[in-house]
């Protein structure tokens, strides 16, 4: 049973990181509605920061005034449809947005219950005591390979096609998030962040720093800075949520 004696604090810095001449992440938080969302966009042009922002605005509206006798999980996947067709519909009417698409993931808290939600290869770990603990499972070409045994875990983190997503918001009329259903303990911390993260910084890095028990702000800031100094191939975003009693 499920209480609702827990708060949460929220911190988040997206940074165009090194090598990107803009940023197509777009992140979205209310600690009073207990919605929290981070997409990474893709497309030609300006087009990724456009399929973005939209998914990061829909969610959040959709969410944030959710009736509150409406299942979570309904809720949820409702606000994801929404989003999907909005990003797909103005795709089709504006050829140079074509194809546009953005990854997304996030997390609606009520109480001591979280429903965490993903599409794409955008992630969400969660922090209790100084273990860390991936959330989501990415929706990526070289996922599928190693949950079938063709390439090693550290086969895929060297891979040429460690980029290949095999779902994104916006790129197709229908898409099917996965949803996990946890319950959250004071002094959990929770992560989401794109690839501009995970992609320059190990787990076992990220563990240790988010163990390091400083302010979330604080976290951020290193966070993404270490990814920087790693090299900031990719726009980087990091929101991290913490429980409190």
């Amino acid at each position: 049973m499920f209480t609702s004696d827990l708060r949460y604090a929220v911190a988040a810095v997206s940074d165009c990181g090194n090598t990107r001449p803009s940023n197509e992440d777009a992140f979205g938080s209310s600690a009073e509605h207990g919605v929290y969302v981070v997409c990474d966009g893709m497309g030609g042009a300006a087009a990724g920061e456009v399929a973005s922002s939209m998914a990061v605005e829909e969610v959040m509206h959709l969410l944030s005034k959710r009736a509150s006798t409406m299942p979570l999980e309904v809720a949820v996947e409702g606000a994801i449809r929404a989003a999907n067709e909005a990003i797909h519909s103005r795709a089709e009417q504006n050829p140079q947005l074509e194809g546009m698409g953005t990854t997304l993931v996030g997390l609606v808290t009520e109480g001591r219950r979280v429903v965490v939600f993903n599409v794409g290869d955008s992630r969400c770990y969660r922090l209790r005591g100084d273990k860390l603990e991936q959330i989501t499972v990415d929706h990526s070409l070289v996922e599928e390979q190693v949950r079938m045994g063709r390439i090693t875990p550290e086969e895929a983190l060297r891979s040429p096609l460690r980029n290949v997503i095999t779902r994104a918001l916006g790129t197709q009329a229908s898409v099917e998030p996965d949803l996990f259903e946890l319950e959250a303990e004071a002094g959990d911390i929770f992560l989401l962040c794109t690839d501009g993260l995970t992609g320059e910084l190990p787990d076992a890095l990220i563990e240790s720093m988010l163990a390091a028990g400083l302010h979330l702000d604080d976290l951020c800031a290193r966070l993404v800075s270490s990814a920087n100094k790693a090299g900031g191939h990719d726009n980087i975003t990091c929101l991290l949520v913490r429980a409190l009693e």
